[in-house]
């Protein structure tokens, strides 16, 4: 084809282009098999109102299991029994779902007071249009950090005042932004979980050195220590009743 064909080719296409471009613009909706395309008018304030609204909720849902997972007792719960998993040397048993499973169950257990707090002091005086939504927050945030402010260390909060800038020494715990409450609280639940793991695995680790010396003096160096020693660990965690200790310990741990 010519150089002069191919340009009333092109030509012609965006004069077709055009065409549809301007019949999209004059008729509001577009129908084709299975597709429904429509142009709509601005709505009024109060619709755009309310689809930013629901935009910001979606948003807030979308990052509701970060929130449960920093802001609650679920880190703690879910390190402490991975841990006991890796010390008994069973990496698969209990599996991840039965882990974060009862990791989560024991979170709403343990959070089942503050959960009743937010109930009475923000969801229903609010859904009652006692309150506005703004308050609604601000009442439902006070007992969760006052949850947050039972288990994190006065050092963490100061650090992260300090790493955000603060000039003053807040003189009351309602003072403290929560911008630094929560990693500070993040930061402390690491650390005890991390100590409590420590504590669980110190008979493990017994039973795994005098294995280890016994096969040794046997001369039998070819048998992996940990294959010999995992009975005896499953033994001694089921003799003690481990799951009951653990889980006494986990709960009592946040009171």
């Amino acid at each position: 084809m010519s150089r002069g064909g191919r340009r009333i080719l092109g030509l012609l296409g965006a004069a077709g282009l055009a065409l549809v471009l301007a019949g999209c613009a004059s008729s509001p909706e577009l129908a084709a098999p299975g597709v429904t395309l429509s142009v709509d008018p601005v709505g009024e304030p109060a619709q755009v109102t309310s689809g930013v609204q629901l935009l910001v909720l979606m948003t807030v849902l979308s990052v509701a299991p970060s929130i449960l997972i920093l802001a609650t007792s679920f880190t703690r719960i879910v390190i402490v029994l991975s841990m006991l998993r890796t010390a008994l040397g069973t990496p698969t048993a209990p599996p991840n779902q039965v882990i974060v499973g009862l990791a989560l169950l024991l979170t709403l257990f343990i959070m089942a007071p503050v959960y009743e707090k937010v109930d009475q002091q923000a969801v229903q005086p609010y859904l009652r249009e006692e309150i506005t939504q703004t308050q609604a927050f601000e009442n439902a945030m006070e007992p969760v950090r006052e949850f947050m402010f039972k288990q994190t260390r006065a050092k963490d909060i100061e650090l992260f005042l300090s790493l955000g800038g603060a000039t003053t020494r807040p003189n009351a715990l309602s003072e403290v932004p929560t911008v630094s409450l929560l990693p500070a609280f993040v930061i402390s639940e690491l650390r005890t979980a991390f100590t409590m793991a420590f504590v669980i695995y110190v008979p493990f680790l017994v039973i795994e050195m005098v294995v280890s010396s016994v096969l040794l003096a046997m001369g039998m160096m070819m048998l992996p220590p940990s294959l010999v020693s995992l009975p005896f660990k499953v033994l001694l965690f089921v003799m003690v009743d481990g799951w009951y200790l653990l889980t006494r310990s986990l709960v009592l741990s946040f009171q």
